[in-house]
């Protein structure tokens, strides 16, 4: 009999009104155990106790709080072989890369627990004679984090340590098919010095938790990351009570390599960027834009690199790439293969499921070749390891591709000549631009966030977060005259 694992509701590990069961999509007869699902009543209940917790929070000293947080974030450095092998396991990626995710998240904490200590106002001389002005930042109040699968320790860390740097109180729905990494990071926080109900674990379905959730006007604020329909939903949802929002959704991220590119250093680029995680991020490399002078050559050695990829199990050494998440989503991946080929483009290898001796959700990676920006696979986030080459006859037409798109993620720009570079950095239309990197991998300290469709509201990460979770207070002061 699996073990059952709670919902953390209003201070206490509570069960729900269902279960659902975790499996590991590397081998599916490895079951991680059952997950409750929150109900409605739970879920309000538990708003009803953070909106008192928070108050409490709020009254905490700066270092208190500090002392909180540094806390949380050492304990998942700490333990980040021990959570990154739980995260691999019911997520699929490498267990390399889910130790590497567990132990940023840690960075997240510790990098806002010192922000607790750096919360800075500003003042003012008034037009008025007289009168000196404060301006301050408080907390936004009770904070909704809806965070999606690939990424399930450290997109939820990057929402919930600044909420509560900032002050708020934070109830927290997960994706439900990583569910054993939420449960890890909440029995972290739960034994902190955090008021009753400050932190909430609240699992459960999007069409029925994460819908009342970001209906209920007792949330103050909804940071969320997910697909684009999902969030226009929420949007729709949160403005009935005009309740802040905060979304990173979805990416058609391009790395241009132009004629004058190191081609290996190139080729290293898209196979990390586009095939790391499994393709299933955000910032994944889904559109190689190639100067045609060096086209040939470079499609010869990605598909080369491609074939030499390492699919297999998470926790086996060796793994370059693990399965796909779920079996729903294999399905859509080879569905966008069949996609590509109808609209004329050639598959150069891989795009098939992969008979393996493990039982799971495996796929080989896959590049298309002879596409252009217009086919549905160059304009649709296809969150699959799929990648497709288009080829161009200058940087300029280079530039014009890599902006041809709904979204504005991430892009990037392989070259030697810095005129170039500089160009690309100044009018490539993404919220995060690289030059020699990869599409994929940014810093805790700094905005991370997109244009068009890939985002909504202010920016995450970095200082820049203070703008979503706080409100800021202008007071204005006449003391008098002295006698």
């Amino acid at each position: 009999m699996s073990e059952l694992h709670q919902n953390y509701i209003a201070g206490e590990w509570v069960t729900g009104a269902s279960e659902i069961e975790n499996r590991n999509p590397s081998d599916l007869t490895d079951v991680i155990g059952l997950f409750a699902q929150a109900s409605t009543d739970q879920l309000d209940a538990t708003l009803d106790q953070a909106k008192t917790a928070q108050s409490q929070w709020a009254a905490y000293g700066m270092e208190r709080k500090q002392a909180v947080l540094m806390a949380i974030g050492n304990e998942l450095m700490a333990r980040a072989e021990e959570l990154g092998t739980l995260l691999s396991r019911e997520e699929g990626k490498p267990l390399a890369e889910g130790k590497g995710e567990v132990f940023r998240a840690g960075q997240f904490f510790t990098y806002y627990a010192a922000e607790c200590l750096r919360q800075l106002g500003e003042n003012a001389d008034s037009v008025r004679d007289g009168v000196e002005i404060d301006v301050r930042r408080e907390p936004v109040g009770v904070v909704a984090v809806i965070s999606p699968w690939n990424f399930p320790t450290a997109t939820a860390s990057w929402k919930i340590a600044p909420a509560l740097c900032y002050g708020n109180a934070v109830v927290w729905k997960p994706a439900n098919i990583t569910p054993a990494s939420a449960v890890a990071l909440t029995e972290i926080i739960a034994r902190q010095d955090i008021p009753k109900g400050l932190f909430s674990l609240v699992m459960g379905s999007g069409r029925d938790i994460g819908q009342r959730l970001v209906e209920s006007p007792k949330v103050d604020a909804i940071s969320f990351t997910g697909s684009v329909p999902v969030g226009k939903g929420i949007a729709a949802a949160a403005i009935q009570n005009l309740t802040k929002v905060q979304m990173e959704m979805g990416s058609k991220n391009a790395l241009a390599v132009m004629d004058d590119a190191d081609l290996d250093l190139s080729v290293t680029l898209a196979l990390g960027g586009a095939f790391g995680g499994t393709g299933q991020k955000c910032t994944a490399s889904s559109r190689l834009v190639v100067h045609g002078a060096v086209h040939d050559a470079f499609v010869e050695k990605l598909v080369a690199g491609t074939k030499a990829m390492n699919v297999g199990h998470a926790l086996e050494a060796g793994t370059q790439m693990g399965p796909v998440v779920s079996e729903q989503q294999l399905n859509e991946n080879l569905d966008y293969v069949a996609l590509g080929q109808s609209e004329g483009a050639e598959l150069a290898c891989g795009g098939a499921r992969l008979d393996m001796p493990h039982d799971g959700y495996y796929m080989a990676p896959g590049i298309f070749v002879n596409t252009t920006n217009a086919m549905r696979i160059n304009r649709e986030e296809m969150f699959a390891p799929l990648t497709s080459v288009i080829k161009v006859d200058s940087y300029e037409e280079a530039l014009a591709t890599v902006n041809d798109t709904r979204f504005g993620l991430t892009s990037g720009i392989v070259t030697q000549s810095l005129a170039r570079a500089t160009h690309f950095r100044r009018n490539a239309r993404t919220g995060v631009v690289t030059v020699n990197l990869p599409t994929a991998g940014t810093d805790y300290h700094v905005p991370f966030g997109g244009r068009g469709d890939s985002s909504y509201g202010p920016r995450e990460q970095g200082k820049a977060a203070a703008e979503f979770y706080t409100t800021v207070k202008t007071a204005y002061i006449s003391a008098g005259k002295p006698l």
